[in-house]
């Protein structure tokens, strides 16, 4: 199982970003995908998580209305498009995959490498 993250990087607060999330070595459209972060000095954190079908989505409370998680079957990619980004956004993004919707907000099976947000003026 591969899990590689991109599109993190420094973006002023108000800014927007695209991560994305090339995954391999599974049945991709069978699993339940997600994203944690984890901010220095502190636990990591569930973000968003989607559906194998798309049809669910949940998120962190923190997040709700900012940030939207979305994947592309056919391309074995999930992406969290982050918009009215703030300084506390800042932190280590990672792409998680479990083939339970119910165990990937909490003990994902699968997390990849991480990618940095930085969230500063």
């Amino acid at each position: 199982v591969q899990l590689v993250e991109s599109g993190g990087g420094l973006v002023q607060p108000g800014g927007s970003l695209r991560l994305s999330c090339a995954a391999s070595g599974f049945t991709f459209s069978i699993y339940a995908m997600g994203w944690f972060r984890q901010a220095p000095g502190k636990e990591r954190e569930f973000v968003a998580a989607i559906s194998w079908n798309s049809g669910d989505t949940y998120y962190a409370d923190s997040v709700k209305g900012r940030f939207t998680i979305s994947r592309l079957n056919a391309k074995n990619t999930v992406y969290l498009q982050m918009n009215s980004l703030k300084p506390e956004d800042t932190a280590v993004y990672y792409c998680v995959a479990d083939r339970a919707m119910s165990i990937i907000t909490t003990r994902p099976a699968y997390r990849g490498q991480g990618t940095q947000v930085t969230v500063s003026s």
